[in-house]
C-alpha cells in the first residue's frame, strides 16, 4: 500500500490500465529472478499496475520475497545488478532500493515472507484483482486524488489509506496491523 516514491515524485500522474504492465513486470523480473532463484521464494508484482483495468501511477511494484534468514544475502545479490540499496525508508521488513539508470519505472524492495508489508501489498492486489467493482472505485478515488494532490505525494497516499485501510480490514487484519499500516502512511506531524 506505501508509495516510497514520496521523495523523487515532482507530479502525481494516475493513468488508465495498460496491458503492456504485466509484460514490463516480467520484463524486469527475469533478470531479477536468475540472481536471486536460490534464495528468493517469489517476485511479486504488487501495487496498482499488478490489477488489470487499475488505473494507476506508471511505475511497476515489486516485491522479492525471500525466507527471514536470507534477506542480507538478497540484498547483496540485487546490489550486483545495480540497484543501490535505499534500507527500509520508514516500512518495517520492508528493504526498498532505486533502480538502475535507464531501466523501465519501478520500485523494487525485498521483504521476509513473514513481512507485514508484503502481506498488505499481496492482500489488497488480489483483493481488487477478485473485486473489479472495488477496483474501479479505487481507481476513480485514485483519479481524484492526483488532481486534488497534483504536486503532493505524501498528501496523495495518505488521502488513500483509509480506502485500503477498510479493504485489509474487511480481509481480516488485526487492529495492531492496521494500526502500524495506517501510521507508515501518514503525513509526519510537525511540532
Amino acid at each position: 500500500m506505501t508509495d516510497d516514491v514520496r521523495h523523487t515524485v515532482s507530479k502525481v500522474i494516475v493513468v488508465d490500465y495498460d496491458p503492456q504492465w504485466p509484460h514490463v513486470f516480467e520484463a524486469l523480473r527475469a533478470p531479477i529472478w536468475r540472481a536471486v532463484a536460490d534464495i528468493a521464494i517469489s517476485i511479486e508484482h504488487v501495487g496498482s499496475t499488478s490489477v488489470p483495468g487499475l488505473a494507476a501511477k506508471p511505475v511497476i511494484d515489486m516485491d522479492v520475497v525471500v525466507p527471514e534468514g536470507r534477506v542480507s544475502a538478497g540484498i547483496a545479490r540485487l546490489t550486483t545488478l545495480g540497484y543501490q540499496h535505499e534500507g527500509e525508508l520508514g516500512v518495517p521488513n520492508r528493504e526498498a532500493f532505486r533502480s538502475p539508470s535507464g531501466a523501465a519505472r519501478h520500485h523494487l524492495y525485498l521483504c521476509p515472507s513473514t513481512s507485514l508489508a508484503l502481506a498488505n501489498h499481496v492482500a489488497i492486489r488480489d483483493h481488487l484483482r477478485a473485486n473489479p467493482s472495488v477496483a474501479r472505485a479505487y481507481g476513480d478515488l485514485k483519479k481524484r486524488l492526483a488532481l486534488e494532490f497534483a504536486h503532493d505525494i505524501d498528501g496523495y497516499v495518505e488521502a488513500k489509506t483509509s480506502f485500503l485501510v477498510g479493504i485489509l480490514r474487511q480481509i481480516g487484519f488485526s487492529e495492531n496491523d492496521l494500526a502500524e499500516i495506517t501510521g507508515v502512511n501518514r503525513l509526519p506531524t510537525t511540532s
